[in-house]
């Protein structure tokens, strides 16, 4: 532990020099493995090449394989023998996440008996599902930090016992991680100090910079990747935001243009290294909102972003017709106005719809206090509880609400349902601010 962090980067130069960084030769007789031929990266999976489409999610199994995907990527062992049960019946792979702490969580490191029980856990549930037909690899670990500093010797040491030991009780699946975004920092201490066999990244902004960022690390690394978090952006990512701080939701529609105009300019589906990506999320997720990446509704409805990945998978649109909402606005106001309202007083809301919707059903209204201007609550995942729920009929766009009392910021949501129950969903914040 004498090694200076200074010396990290000649060290890593003689180390490319020499070869030593080379990827690691395929075990041919794996059920699953990398393999490295004529200048690229594929996954072979029981024999035959496996090109990833896949979704970030543990339900909605059916629609995936309908969309064109193949393969779902989880974050935990939650449920587990279900989600494995359920993608081998819809004939799709997992990417099973084995969840561990942040490397910045050093007591959960240091302390051996934390580590050994942490290790006998993930250590029974490689042996209870290692040869499950679904399986298609271990991801150990997600959007971790892996710092430079020799301090954070605990932290690798556990790791990397971690994936000697899924290396050996299971030969037969890889070994992934995710970094979040491209940090070539990280990606130079996974290589220098850890063993796996392929990186994946969370990426969403700065997909755009992502061909660059991998050419700029060419010198030092040239090894296969995936994305295993590709979409929208996040509300921490430049997201316009109102006066108070509310950050701004696009529409479903303008979100389903958004995955394949991303996918279409910016996916490195030409590069060699490139093992395939799933999207985020297939599935309801509350994350700032219940709407930002989920693709479906609480109750199981799709929204257009299902037709935008069919056409990503497949090559062609869908034959299933989504309801159009165009924009949404309060007392004639978008959200980008500021829009100010008194304690109880009385306020409107509208939706503007596409031209020719004529098999839209119902308007579901709703409004919430927002979350996320509590500490660190942008990601919060609590589900919240509406004060309003209201319906509406498809040919009445209009609706009318009385402000809350209590000040603050608040969000309302409009939900589009046609005849099939597809939706369509667009909200706008606003605040509740008494008059001097």
């Amino acid at each position: 532990m004498s090694i200076r962090i200074h010396l990290l980067l000649p060290l890593a130069f003689m180390l490319v020099l020499s070869g030593c960084l080379g990827e690691k030769e395929p075990n041919r007789s794996a059920k699953v493995y990398i393999d490295h031929s004529d200048g690229r990266y594929t996954v072979m999976r029981n024999g035959k090449p496996y090109a990833i489409k896949g979704a970030g999610g543990d339900s909605h199994f059916r629609e995936l394989r309908e969309a064109g995907g193949n393969t779902v990527r989880t974050w935990d062992t939650t449920r587990l023998a279900q989600v494995l049960d359920s993608a081998q019946k819809h004939d799709l792979a997992v990417i099973v996440g084995l969840p561990l702490p942040n490397s910045g969580d050093i007591s959960f490191y240091t302390d051996p008996k934390i580590t050994q029980t942490r290790y006998r856990a993930l250590q029974s549930i490689i042996r209870r599902f290692r040869n499950h037909p679904a399986v298609l690899m271990w991801c150990l670990g997600n959007e971790l930090d892996f710092p430079y500093k020799w301090t954070y010797a605990d932290f690798y040491d556990s790791f990397n016992e971690l994936t000697d030991m899924i290396h050996r009780e299971d030969p037969d699946h890889p070994v992934t991680t995710t970094i979040l975004n491209f940090n070539p920092k990280y990606i130079m201490n996974v290589r220098l100090r850890c063993d796996i066999d392929v990186i994946s990244f969370n990426i969403f902004s700065t997909i755009p910079k992502l061909r660059q960022s991998l050419d700029d690390l060419a010198w030092f690394w040239k090894g296969p990747y995936m994305l295993l978090e590709w979409g929208i952006n996040g509300p921490w990512e430049g997201t316009e935001q109102t006066a108070w701080g509310a950050y701004i939701e696009d529409t479903s529609k303008k979100k389903a243009e958004t995955y394949q105009r991303r996918y279409r300019e910016h996916m490195p589906l030409d590069d060699p290294r490139f093992l395939g990506a799933c999207v985020f999320y297939w599935g309801c997720k509350q994350e700032t909102t219940q709407t930002w990446f989920s693709i479906f509704d609480e109750n199981g409805n799709a929204s257009e972003a299902v037709d935008a990945m069919h056409q990503i998978w497949t090559g062609k649109p869908s034959n299933v017709a989504y309801p159009g909402l165009n924009y949404m606005l309060v007392n004639s106001k978008g959200a980008r106005d500021n829009i100010l309202l008194n304690p109880s007083a009385a306020a409107s809301a509208e939706v503007v719809l596409l031209k020719g919707q004529d098999s839209i059903r119902a308007i579901r209204w709703q409004i919430f206090r927002e979350d996320w201007y509590r500490e660190n609550q942008i990601n919060s995942t609590r589900r919240l509880t509406p004060l309003l729920t209201m319906a509406s009929s498809g040919n009445n766009p209009r609706f009318s609400f009385t402000a809350p009392k209590q000040e603050g910021p608040y969000r309302i949501f409009a939900t589009v349902y046609d005849n099939a129950g597809n939706f369509a969903s667009s909200n706008t914040p606003f605040y509740v601010v008494s008059p001097p």
